[in-house]
This record gives structure tokens, sequence and C-alpha cells, in this order.
């Protein structure tokens, strides 16, 4: 991986439109290539016998399974809300709109 310089991050900077100082894109040059070294040493023992792996420690799902039941009943939810209207909730308007 190659370091990078001053000017690489003067112009990306200039380019996303970010306006740094002359303090901070040295800092942030620095740090990417202290970043861009770490990622030079990680492809050096990524070979191909090696597996790729997202987590070091094997997940599993423990969402319980999804089962069917009975849903609630309209007229009693409904009953049970300060207002309804059409079947629907009826809440404060909050926008101004129609």
């Amino acid at each position: 991986m190659s370091s990078f310089s001053v000017d690489e991050v003067a112009r990306v900077a200039g380019l996303a439109r970010i306006a740094l100082t002359q303090e901070e894109i040295e800092r942030f040059a620095g740090e990417l290539a202290v970043i861009s070294e770490a990622v030079a040493k990680v492809s050096e023992v990524a070979t191909p016998d090696v597996p790729a792996t997202s987590h070091p420690i094997p997940l599993a799902n423990v969402a319980r399974e999804d089962v069917v039941v009975p849903t609630l009943d309209r007229a009693e939810v409904l009953a049970a809300a300060p207002a309804s209207e059409d079947g629907k909730f009826l809440v404060p308007q909050i926008l101004g709109e129609e």
C-alpha cells in the first residue's frame, strides 16, 4: 500500500467539498498512512489458504421462530383508543396539513 501525501489528502478533500485546515490535512495524511500500513500487514498474512472471516466467533440466530397466532380484534383495540375514525386511530394533527 502507498502512503498518502498531503497533496492527495487536500485534493480528495477538495473533490468532496470538505474544508480542511492545513493542520487537519497533515494530521489526516498521517492517519491514512497508519491505516494503509495496517492494511498492508493484514494483506501479508491473508493468503489463499486462510479462509475469510467476518466475525472471529461463530454467531447463531438467537431470534425465536415465527409463530402465527390470532391477531387482536380491531374493534377491541379501537375501543380502548382515545379516539378513532374509519377503523383507524385518530391522532392530533401536528404539521398543519389537511
